[in-house]
């Protein structure tokens, strides 16, 4: 399974260097193209590419972190996702002074879903301080938790498969409109908390 990455911020880079240290191949990619990347890519290692949007939003599985209101422009224009998986890895709040966005009621990965029509949409990455995703997933003689949830059952199975080959634990929240809102920033009760499963 390929594995693109839009953003290259704090979330997006974590993901990618979770990623290079179990060796698991993907392409990055940000709004100011790959040459801006080069200096990441180095200290990754050569599992971890920079490319253009388009082709990381090509993969088969996306995670996107972008900035709240950068989403629109970071969607737009892209290849049909026609089933793809979409991690939805992004919370309603804008730096540098994370005033919270209202979203008239709605969960946050409902206004992504609309963002991108036709995929499976799969929240995970978005409730974890970024050293700690990018980190060590093993602490106090047990893993670190990752939640996920989403309405396909085949698209979460695939992500908690990553999230386990990543080292972590993960634990399936259910469908969106609960997952969702459990870790949404702000709002929800499990942002932030780093949580432990001991095995």
């Amino acid at each position: 399974m390929s594995i693109g990455i839009v953003g290259s911020g704090a979330i997006g880079s974590a993901f990618a260097r979770a990623l290079a240290r179990a060796g698991i191949e993907a392409v990055i990619a940000n709004s100011r193209g790959p040459e801006s990347l080069r200096e990441l890519v180095d200290e990754l290692g050569p599992s971890i590419k920079a490319g253009t949007r388009e082709e990381a939003a090509s993969a088969d599985l996306v995670l996107v972190a972008v900035n709240w209101t950068k989403l629109p422009g970071a969607l737009a224009d892209l290849p049909a996702w026609n089933g793809r998986i979409v991690i939805d890895a992004n919370n309603p709040i804008e730096a540098p002074l994370f005033r919270p966005i209202d979203l008239k009621g709605r969960s946050s990965s409902e206004v992504v879903a609309d963002l991108v029509p036709g995929a499976r949409l799969v929240k995970a990455f978005n409730h974890l301080l970024a050293h700690l995703v990018s980190g060590d997933p093993r602490a106090e003689g047990g893993r670190r938790v990752l939640f996920y949830s989403g309405e396909d059952s085949t698209a979460k199975a695939q992500v908690g498969s990553l999230i386990e080959r990543l080292g972590f634990f993960g634990l399936d929240l259910g469908p969106l409109a609960v997952g969702s809102r459990l870790v949404q920033f702000p709002g929800g009760p499990l942002p932030v908390h780093n949580l432990v499963k001991f095995d």
